[in-house]
């Protein structure tokens, strides 16, 4: 089966920037949709961003919309997010998902390979 492992996470100033990358091995990643999720302490994971197998279309949540983009690499079985002008609740385990199951970008049904998670912290 496919192998998903997320990297770039750290740590930045309220206002700052990360790149997270997320690369896709084995499977038909070209295929894909890929989107992201975040867990922070106390909460339950939650939806940040998706975009489907072609690139054409993209789904953000509410609360990063126009803060972060999610896009794909021309190696399509890399997506990367752009987080910009991030926010301390911004701070979580983001995890990057992929898969070709029915069902919206914004839930878990179209993904069933899931990485380890990369942490991002954004102090005040």
């Amino acid at each position: 089966q496919a192998h998903v492992e997320e990297s770039g996470g750290g740590s930045t100033q309220a206002g700052g920037s990360l790149s997270l990358s997320c690369v896709i091995s084995g499977g038909s990643p070209s295929n894909d949709n890929i989107a992201w999720f975040r867990e922070a302490p106390g909460k339950e994971r939650e939806f940040v961003a998706a975009i489907d197998w072609y690139g054409g279309h993209r789904v953000y949540a509410d609360s990063v919309k126009g803060r972060f983009t999610i896009s794909r690499r021309e190696v399509r079985n890399t997506a990367i997010l752009q987080l910009n002008s991030l926010k301390p609740e911004d701070t979580a385990v983001y995890f990057c998902a992929a898969g070709s199951r029915p069902g919206a970008l914004s839930s878990e049904r179209p993904y069933e390979f899931w990485g380890q998670g990369t942490q991002v912290t954004v102090s005040s």
